[in-house]
């Protein structure tokens, strides 16, 4: 008797706390699916609720307001994509790196198109703790692939500043990508096409430029002394 009461406990426990995370997951479902067509600050709680099947106040239990919500989709839209991007950048070879993070990148717009729709229009719409919420996660994005960087020859040998900059172009570039391909029809694979292969050549651009940058360069006249 003693034994058995705390694993039928346990499984009560768990049976409600997966219920709790279902609850929560359905709640950000719903905010991206209203958020197909409208901004975040148009949205309301009773109709975020009314979307994922609960009463408004089951949803205090989950969030306090509609901006925690909102900062969790953000969390929600990088966090994947960070760590498939992160493991992309284990190969060496800086040309492998250029085709595997690019791949990765147009994948992971396609399967989370509502996640990168909600991005592209709140990072410069009108609800400012999500807009700084989305700038904290591109400078956590350079951050992490400025570290990564270091690894590489000649890179090994820049600066913190240095590796920062490069970093910042690379993500900028992607995200640049990401919001291009949310804006084209779902039956133009051969513009896609194009764009991967223009934000290729533009990484590659970068890479190659490389082992000619010196810190405190201002003209190209200075690159490779």
């Amino acid at each position: 008797m003693h034994d058995r009461a705390p694993t039928q406990a346990a499984t009560v426990s768990e049976s409600r706390r997966e219920r709790k995370q279902r609850t929560r997951a359905d709640l950000l479902q719903a905010a991206l699916l209203l958020l197909k067509d409208n901004s975040f600050g148009s949205l309301s709680l009773r109709e975020v609720s009314r979307g994922a099947g609960v009463v408004p106040t089951a949803f205090y239990r989950h969030f306090e307001s509609m901006e925690e919500l909102g900062l969790a989709l953000v969390g929600e839209s990088f966090r994947t994509l960070r760590q498939m991007i992160r493991s992309a950048r284990t190969d060496t070879n800086p040309d492998h790196v250029i085709r595997s993070s690019v791949e990765i990148l147009v994948h992971h717009v396609h399967e989370h198109r509502l996640h990168f729709r909600f991005i592209a229009r709140e990072r410069f719409g009108g609800v400012s703790a999500l807009r700084q919420a989305i700038r904290s996660e591109i400078r956590l994005f350079s951050s992490e692939l400025a570290t990564d960087l270091a690894r590489f020859p000649y890179l090994n040998a820049w600066s913190t500043e240095d590796l920062h900059m490069m970093a910042g172009l690379i993500v900028n570039t992607m995200v640049s990508t990401a919001e291009e391909i949310l804006d084209l029809p779902t039956d133009s694979p051969e513009v896609e096409d194009e764009i991967v292969r223009r934000v290729e050549r533009q990484l590659r651009l970068v890479a190659v430029a490389v082992p000619h940058w010196r810190s405190g360069s201002s003209t190209p006249s200075q690159l490779g002394r």
